[in-house]
Parts: C-alpha cells; sequence; structure tokens
C-alpha cells in the first residue's frame, strides 16, 4: 500500500474504469483522437503503425497525463475495390477477408500496447446509417448531381468493373499489367477507360467493352470557398502538420485546391459497400445497386465506430465548442482529412466537430528500401513479438525514429543500439541505481533528508539541477502540445541522463552516507521524485515501463507537472527494484536480418574518390577503430554523447522552425553546457 505520497488534486492521474464510457466535459477541453483507419486487406508493418495508430496513441495518453478529458477510436476500414479484389486473390467473401485480416490488425496493435477506447470497423449497420444520413442531407443540400460517364464493362460477368477489377496495357509507357487506376511501372494515373486492351481481373477472356454509366458526384467546386476559409483558420489554430495542404506562411499549396476543386464522384458500381440509400434506388433505378465511394464512407467510419462505443457518440462529433479533433496518418492519406471530409462535413449543414490539428509523417522505410510483403522485406503484423524483445523497446524505437518531416530508415543495428546505450545505460540505469541505494541503504524506506536545526540549503548543485529538470520539463510540455512527439521522447531520455548526472555529481555512495546522512537522504530525496515525474513523462512512450516504475515505486500513477516538487515523502516504502530493460546482444542482428529480409546497401551518391584518397580513408578509419577499442566507452560517457546529440537535434528543429531568439538561446547554452560535461567525463576515464 503506498503511503507518504504528497495529496493535491493536481498530481493524481485519474485512470478510467473497465467499460466506462468517456464523455466530453461541459465547458472543457476535450481531445477526441483518431488514427487513419487501416485497411482491411492485408497486415500492417512498422511503417503503418508509426505513421498513424501508434503516434495517435501517445498523444492520447499523453493527454490523459495533462488531466484532459480524451477518447481515442480506431477501426478497420472494409469496404471498396481493394478489399474485393484481395478477396477474389484468395479465393473468399469480402466479409469472410476482413474477419480475418480485422483479427490481425488487432491482434498487433494490442502487442504493441496500442490502448484505444475502442476499436471496431466500418462494416456495421450504425456505419450504414451515418453515412446514408449524411449523403441524404447533401442531396437535400443541392450538392450532389448526377452524371453520366464511359465505363468499363464486361460482358461476361454482366456488370461495371471499377477500377482495380480492370487491368491492361498503360497508356503510357506500354506495361502489360497496369491496374484500372494507375500503372505500378511507371506511376502514371489514368482513368481505367484510357488502357489499351482492357481485360477483367476476373475472367481475362471475359469480353470487355465500355457503356454510359450514371454515379452522384459531390459538388466540391460550390464548397470550396467555405473549405478554403475553414483550412486556413483550422490550420492557425491547430497548428498542422508542415507537410499537410498548407505551407508555414498560410498558403494553400494543394495542386487540386489552386487549380478549382471539381466534382467528385461519391458512388461506384461495387457489391461490398455501403448501399446507396433505399430511397434514392427507387427514385432513380439508375443508381440501383450502386455504393458510395469508399472515401466518403471511410472517413464517416470516426463518427459511427464512435456511436457504436456510445448511443451518445454526437456529445463528441457535434461539439465544436468543448471538443477538439486531433487525426494522424501517413502524408498520403492528408487530402481526404484536410479537404475532402471537412467539405462534406460542411455540406451537410449540421455543427459537425472538424479537424483541430493533423499530425502526418513521411515513410519510414526498411533497411535501406521499402517493407515489402511479397519479398518478405519488413515486419509486419505481430512479428515482431517473435524477436523476444518487449513492446516498449519496439515503442521506444519507433518514435525515436518517427518520420516527422522526412523519411527516416528502420536498422536492426540503430534498433540494438537504441536499446543498449539509451535505454539500458542512460533511462534504465538512473531508476535502478537510486531505488536498489534505497532498498540497500535503507531498507526501502525513503530517509528524511531533515536536519536537526532545519532544511538543508539549496546548494549550487541542487540549483542547477531543479532548474534544468524544469527547463526540460517546459520542453517537454511544448515539444508534445505540438505534437513533436520525438522531440518529446528525445526530452525524456534527458531527464534521466540529467538524473544520472545528479547522482555522480552528487556522490552518491557508501562515502557520503557515512560522512554526510543528511545530505544523502537529500540527494535520494530529488533522485526519487525524478523518477516519479518520468513514470508520468514516459508513460505515453512505454506505459508497460511506467506501470513497472509505479509498481517499483510503490506509487499511484500521476500527471505531468511543469516543475519538480517533493511528491514522494520521508518514509514511504518503495517496492521491489527490478532492472526495466535488457540487454540485446549485438550479434543479433544478423539473424534478424535473415529472419525479416534486408534490401542491398544503396548507391552512394558521393563522388568516387581516387585509390590514394580512399586509402587514406581507410587507415584513418581504421586508425580510430583502433583507438575506440583500446579505449571503450563508459556508460556515462554514452549518456553524455546520447545527451549531447539529442539536444542539439532539439536545437536544430527551433533553428528550423524559427523559434523565438530567447528560446533558441537558451537550448544552445545547454547544449554548450552538456558538450563541457561530455569532455570532463572523456577526460576522467
Amino acid at each position: 500500500m503506498a503511503q507518504n505520497i504528497r495529496k493535491a488534486d493536481n498530481l493524481l492521474r485519474r485512470v478510467p474504469k473497465d467499460g466506462e464510457i468517456v464523455l466530453p466535459l461541459e465547458g472543457q477541453r476535450n481531445i477526441l483522437i483518431t488514427s487513419a483507419l487501416p485497411y482491411c486487406n492485408n497486415v500492417p508493418h512498422l511503417g503503418n503503425i508509426i505513421g498513424s495508430t501508434l503516434s495517435a496513441d501517445v498523444f492520447s495518453r499523453y493527454s490523459r497525463t495533462r488531466g484532459l478529458q480524451t477518447l481515442y477510436i480506431c477501426g478497420t476500414d472494409e469496404y471498396g475495390t481493394a478489399t474485393e479484389t484481395q478477396a477474389l486473390k484468395e479465393g473468399v467473401t469480402p466479409k469472410e477477408l476482413c474477419d480475418k485480416y480485422h483479427a490481425l490488425h488487432r491482434a498487433t496493435y494490442e502487442w504493441f500496447e496500442i490502448g484505444f477506447d475502442y476499436f471496431s470497423r466500418t462494416s456495421t449497420e450504425k456505419h450504414t446509417e451515418i453515412c446514408q444520413e449524411v449523403y441524404m442531407n447533401l442531396e437535400n443540400n443541392d450538392l450532389l448531381i448526377t452524371k453520366n460517364d464511359l465505363q468499363v464493362y464486361c460482358e461476361g460477368c454482366s456488370k461495371f468493373l471499377a477500377d482495380r477489377f480492370v487491368e491492361g496495357i498503360c497508356p503510357n509507357c506500354g506495361y502489360n499489367d497496369a491496374r484500372g487506376d494507375q500503372c505500378d511501372k511507371c506511376s502514371k494515373t489514368f482513368d481505367a477507360t484510357e488502357l489499351i486492351k482492357p481485360r477483367c481481373l476476373v475472367d481475362p477472356n471475359h469480353h470487355v467493352s465500355t457503356r454510359l454509366s450514371s454515379h452522384k458526384y459531390l459538388r466540391l467546386d460550390v464548397i470550396q470557398p467555405r473549405t478554403e476559409e475553414w483550412i486556413k483558420k483550422s490550420w492557425a489554430a491547430g497548428k498542422w502538420s508542415p507537410n499537410s495542404v498548407i505551407n508555414a506562411d498560410g498558403e494553400i499549396i494543394d495542386s487540386r485546391i489552386k487549380s478549382g476543386l471539381k466534382p467528385t464522384p461519391i458512388t461506384r458500381d461495387l457489391t461490398w459497400g455501403v448501399p446507396v440509400p433505399p430511397s434514392v434506388q427507387e427514385s432513380d433505378p439508375s443508381l440501383k445497386g450502386k455504393v458510395l465511394y469508399v472515401w466518403f464512407d471511410a472517413c464517416l467510419g470516426y463518427p459511427s465506430i464512435t456511436a457504436n462505443y456510445t448511443p451518445e457518440w454526437r456529445q463528441w462529433w457535434f461539439n465544436p465548442e468543448n471538443v477538439q479533433l486531433y487525426q494522424f496518418m501517413g502524408k498520403d492519406n492528408v487530402y481526404f482529412h484536410t479537404v475532402y471530409f471537412p467539405s462534406y462535413q460542411m455540406g451537410d449543414g449540421r455543427p459537425w466537430t472538424k479537424l483541430h490539428h493533423v499530425s502526418t509523417t513521411e515513410f519510414l522505410n526498411y533497411e535501406g528500401g521499402k517493407f515489402s510483403k511479397s519479398r518478405n522485406l519488413g515486419v509486419f503484423g505481430p512479428a515482431a513479438k517473435e524477436t523476444g524483445v518487449p513492446a516498449s523497446v519496439w515503442r521506444y524505437y519507433l518514435l525515436a525514429t518517427r518520420p516527422e518531416t522526412a523519411d527516416s530508415m528502420f536498422s536492426w543495428t540503430e534498433f540494438i543500439a537504441a536499446n543498449n546505450n539509451v535505454l539500458l545505460n542512460n533511462f534504465g540505469n538512473f531508476v535502478n541505481r537510486a531505488l536498489k541505494f534505497v532498498e540497500a541503504k535503507f531498507e526501502g524506506v525513503i530517509p528524511d533528508s531533515k536536519d536537526p536545526e532545519g532544511p538543508l540549503p539549496l546548494d549550487d548543485l541542487d540549483s542547477d539541477f531543479v532548474h534544468e529538470v524544469n527547463t526540460l520539463l517546459t520542453t517537454f510540455i511544448e515539444s508534445m502540445d505540438a505534437v513533436k512527439l520525438r522531440t518529446g521522447l528525445q526530452t525524456v531520455m534527458l531527464l534521466s541522463a540529467r538524473g544520472n548526472l545528479y547522482l555522480q555529481q552528487a556522490g552518491l555512495g557508501n562515502s557520503l552516507l557515512a560522512e554526510n546522512p543528511e545530505r544523502c537522504a537529500q540527494v535520494i530525496s530529488r533522485a526519487i521524485n525524478l523518477i516519479y515525474l518520468l513514470s508520468a513523462a514516459v508513460y505515453p512512450f512505454m506505459p508497460s515501463v511506467s506501470e513497472s516504475i509505479l509498481t517499483q515505486l510503490n506509487a499511484p500513477a500521476r500527471l505531468i507537472a511543469g516543475e519538480i516538487s517533493n511528491d514522494i515523502l520521508a518514509g514511504h516504502k518503495i517496492g521491489k527494484p527490478e532492472h526495466l530493460f535488457k540487454k540485446i546482444d549485438e550479434k543479433g542482428a544478423e539473424g534478424w536480418k535473415k529472419r525479416f529480409g534486408t534490401n542491398e546497401p544503396l548507391p552512394s551518391s558521393e563522388p568516387l574518390k581516387s585509390k590514394k584518397a580512399a586509402k587514406r580513408e581507410a587507415t584513418a578509419t581504421s586508425a580510430a577503430a583502433v583507438t575506440e577499442e583500446a579505449k571503450p566507452k563508459s556508460p556515462e560517457e554514452l549518456v553524455a554523447a546520447e545527451r549531447v546529440k539529442a539536444q542539439g537535434d532539439i536545437v536544430r528543429k527551433l533553428k528550423a522552425e524559427k523559434a523565438s531568439a530567447e528560446d533558441v538561446k537558451e537550448a544552445v547554452a545547454l547544449l554548450n553546457k552538456l558538450k563541457i560535461e561530455a569532455k570532463v567525463l572523456e577526460g576522467s576515464t
């Protein structure tokens, strides 16, 4: 039983009970979070996970550590041509295919500790109801028109063929197996009717022709003025990611908007999808048997999944005054969430909760190339579990390499180094060292640091420690509020590194305990309270690690604070200290490369060197390697180097984002101090 924990309303984090329905609180800031709904025709790989579901999970957990009412929903996107064609390839029905992949997605996210409040799917009655309701509102608001266009028709199947059901010769490069919407060889997009010698995917021997087909089109051109006005306001208020449809100067750069939005079809000739409303089919026989466009219904998956979660879903989705919507996705989904979805929300006419902040990522590549299921390259689905490495380490590495502004690369060598050099030697070392000392020297009870004549004075060492910890906490909160998750994670590691340095500078050990027990108690108190803060700061990124720390501290979950304070008091009995991380054998990289595949190294873009220059470089590299081997770095040196690197990244980002001169100056000052400390450590070993 936890005891001697400071009691304060703003200290402890409320943990919802199992089955408790989360609803927004009136007059408060409430956070609604979605991640792009994953297609239900394949298994997600690491890039898919970091691009949406994991990033959204981190922000949802962070919001809760700030005491905000938060709801995170997601589910599988199950309709559309991609699902029908994959079902055809696997010889199953679309429903059977979706059941299979929905279970695989759910298992994957559960293993990665992604904590949705509700994870569902779009093939539900509630989804159909909401989609058809929006369709009818658009129809009643004169925002839908009927157009007749030529479309590929299969005489053998007796039906129109959606783009993914047509193959043929690319009209641009002559590739024989181009799809009906894009050529995989030259990447050119086109209409299926432009294919040369089109053939039916179901049976290539069927005769294929073109016929007129009627479809409903959404009048985006009519809504565009409102869309542009809304984009500029929402972008400014929500501080969207830079890789969206609007640039840093507030100028809309999306080519479709700049050239003028055009009416876009929202119906398709498919059987697997949300049917066009029955009343519409009855009044217009040309729309009989048609379904809604997958992107039209996919975005409505967010409210429909919420509706399956609670009948009070409108409190979240028709509450723009009290709810802020944060959406996470890869850059290829940006248009549909920042232009398309908000446009028909406005066209619907009801007071929808619309996008506040969009967080997008570039692409995560794999070992010099791309993830490829067909070539067995990369980690897909729950296969990460096969490595035996805990989910927390996977979460850390993916978030540390999150491709926020540019593509990044997954590397097994760097994956192992991140665990051994940062998590084990830095974060884990600090937590374990302090807790072990309390267990060994004070029988697990936090000692009283007070002198009989009064509290010990705050010396320069402690003043610097408190000031720098508070500065880092400010950076952490600002970074996370701005959804700069990678910087937030780096700051957490800097906090633990600062704790390591504090213990080293204070000389925590048997000598200090014997010579100055009051000072030793004070150092331990500060370290334990920093660890308590770290339990909250690390929770968004590695929830299991946070839980382990709380168990070892014997303390309840807490909120993030803007400054360090004395929250775990003298006399508190801690739990049993245990190591948070285990070392990974560096030789494991080769085995995992064989298991999960590897790409050939990419050609160098550097100019060729002369033989003499290459020989000089090889000699210098060899000499450096010998020097490093002769003098291995201590754990403290590795931690110091990591702190310098992380702070350097922060300085570069602040400059790139044109932060205030004061912020840059403070960050540079801390960087210089860290460099000096690193040099001192090098000289002392």
